[in-house]
């Protein structure tokens, strides 16, 4: 198996012990959804409540997994982020989700199976492409552009669009929805 399918299946295999709700994302996601590119790690997106609160989580992770900084707790408290590396050496992080649009993302998930009994959750093309589009980086946008050409009419426009526009709204930032609608543009018009 892929090493970083490993690295996920063994995350994923912790974070249903514990009853923590995740979502694959990142290059391993685009890699099912998008173009088939190089990638070093795991990212992953995981809900908490906030009345349970992620400290709890954030320890539970740090004493599973090996860290990679040498302060995680408070790094994940800056950041929302934890920094780990899985048994197989490859590095995975966490994003501790908000409630709101990653409660929705969970609920959308898909199941991927890696291999016979070994099941993982992947966020769905929408929401890899949302992800991609506040994200901006140079790779993000080259990713929008994969996952559109591959699922084209399979795309639900109106959660795209809505979620977008929110977060434009929300960061003040009006080109992220333009990274999505440029490719969808692209797309209609090869």
């Amino acid at each position: 198996m892929n090493p970083r399918f490993e690295a996920a299946w063994e995350i994923h295999q912790f974070l249903k012990q514990h009853n923590v709700p995740y979502a694959v994302i990142g290059g391993v996601a685009v890699q099912k959804w998008g173009d088939q590119r190089a990638t070093q790690d795991v990212d992953i997106s995981v809900g908490i409540s906030i009345e349970e609160g992620s400290q709890k989580l954030i320890q539970l992770i740090i004493e599973h997994f090996s860290s990679r900084i040498t302060n995680p707790v408070e790094f994940a408290k800056q950041t929302r982020m934890v920094l780990v590396r899985a048994s197989n050496g490859i590095d995975v992080d966490i994003a501790l989700a908000l409630p709101g649009y990653e409660d929705q993302m969970f609920e959308r998930a898909v199941e991927y199976e890696l291999e016979q009994g070994k099941v993982i959750q992947f966020c769905s093309a929408e929401d890899l492409i949302i992800h991609k589009a506040v994200a901006g980086r140079p790779q993000d946008v080259s990713d929008i552009q994969g996952i559109v050409y591959r699922q084209g009419e399979n795309l639900d426009l109106d959660y795209i669009r809505g979620w977008l526009k929110k977060f434009a709204d929300l960061l003040g930032a009006p080109e992220v929805p333009a990274r999505f609608e440029e490719a969808w543009e692209r797309y209609l018009s090869p």
